[in-house]
């Protein structure tokens, strides 16, 4: 394995330029058609072998027409009744508009004999339920945009409308960008205190974002041909922006520590490969291992989601043995640039052990005062786990900004 390795790191040193060429373009062409594909996840949870699987089954084969179940379009008047002739036209409106549309399969408006239950007791909030004539599994974002779209008369009479159900939740997926964002600006920060380079901190964050793209416009493509969960690209981002940069920073980290010894650019990375590599190879393998093990469960949402992550984790293993040794040669002996001053020091003072080997110093010569501080810190963080409550999430935990969680 080293050996295979070392030639690797050995060919994409020599080859640096046509490899980052090849990554980029394969990541461009990736992304430009998971774009025009669109976005075809679902929200569907299929659970084979259990009562509630079977009941929806025999609605499917029995009664069709029932098994869509109702979702509300919820209505409340900030000033007055709904039964006010200004608020009751306008839903009548929308009533009628929904009858009309092809999506709906029946319309029931909360002011009619049909639909009495559906007003609250003081008569300023109620429901249009609604029996689509598609399910949870096949409804798309842009038709659920376009039912809602149609309750405009009852909002342009001043009520205030948010869908709920299934139909609400498709247009509420909560968005993991901001998420994304914090996790890799925390990254760059405890990078650049370990590193002491704004330039050695570069190389696992590219590495790992190239290698990111390119996984979710696989996991986005694949969603064409087979059901992919909404969640499964939320669960690969996490998994595979973590590991990218994990397993990219054992290789920078002995690269550099080479480097220091003295050893040239074009040794230290097939050395590099060879040695850290063979980790990343392991651990990387281990995870893909554990995540399509997932597929023992018999549930097919999980195991989606299993060889989903495993794919961004595969890539990412991929790009740190071959994107991360060109980009190490294109960069050079400037890998230690743009240094904080402290890493500075240490180059010029290397007799003197660094923050990071001091503290492993203290660790090693006092084990005990350490093991009990490190539990003290664990026993605090875990004693809100007594207090934990478990539950099926609703609604309720989404964000107050979604029509899903206004109808809720």
């Amino acid at each position: 394995m080293s050996g295979l390795l070392h030639r690797l790191g050995v060919f994409c040193v020599r080859h640096r330029y046509p490899i980052l060429a090849l990554w980029l373009v394969a990541a461009v062409v990736l992304i430009v058609l998971a774009g025009r594909s669109g976005s075809n996840t679902h929200n569907n949870l299929y659970l084979p072998g259990t009562n509630s699987q079977e009941a929806s089954d025999l609605l499917d084969e029995r009664f069709p027409s029932e098994a869509n179940f109702t979702t509300p379009i919820v209505l409340a008047a900030s000033s007055g009744k709904l039964t006010d002739q200004k608020n009751e036209a306008a839903i009548q409106q929308t009533v009628a508009a929904l009858q009309r549309d092809s999506l709906v399969r029946e319309a029931v408006s909360p002011l009619g004999p049909e639909g009495a239950n559906a007003l609250s007791k003081n008569e300023k909030i109620g429901y249009i339920p609604l029996t689509l004539t598609v399910g949870q599994d096949k409804l798309t974002d842009e038709e659920a945009e376009s039912i809602l779209k149609l309750a405009d008369p009852a909002r342009a009479a001043g009520l205030q409308v948010a869908g709920g159900g299934y139909l609400g939740e498709q247009v509420s997926q909560p968005s993991t960008d901001d998420s994304v964002a914090v996790g890799l600006v925390a990254a760059m920060i405890v990078l650049f205190i370990a590193f002491g380079s704004i330039v050695a901190m570069g190389m696992p964050i590219v590495t790992a974002l190239v290698g990111l793209g390119g996984a979710l416009s696989i996991i986005a493509l694949l969603a064409n041909i087979t059901e992919i969960p909404n969640v499964a690209p939320t669960l690969a981002t996490m998994i595979g922006l973590g590991v990218g940069i994990d397993y990219s920073l054992f290789i920078v980290s002995r690269h550099r520590a080479q480097l220091n010894r003295g050893m040239r650019v074009t040794e230290s990375i097939p050395e590099a490969i060879a040695t850290s590599g063979k980790a990343v190879v392991f651990a990387g393998a281990t995870v893909v291992i554990a995540l399509c093990s997932l597929a023992l469960a018999r549930i097919s949402i999980v195991t989606t989601l299993g060889y989903t992550a495993g794919i961004a984790v595969a890539i990412a293993v991929l790009a740190a043995l071959t994107l991360l040794p060109a980009l190490l040669a294109i960069v050079g002996e400037r890998i230690n640039s743009l240094r904080l001053p402290t890493g500075r020091r240490a180059l010029r003072h290397p007799h003197k052990p660094p923050g990071w080997a001091r503290w492993a110093r203290s660790v090693a010569n006092h084990p005990w005062r350490a093991i009990t501080i490190a539990l003290g810190v664990l026993i605090l963080l875990a004693l809100p786990a007594l207090s934990l409550r478990l539950g099926q999430r609703d609604d309720g935990q989404l964000q107050k900004s979604t029509t899903a969680r206004q109808a809720y």
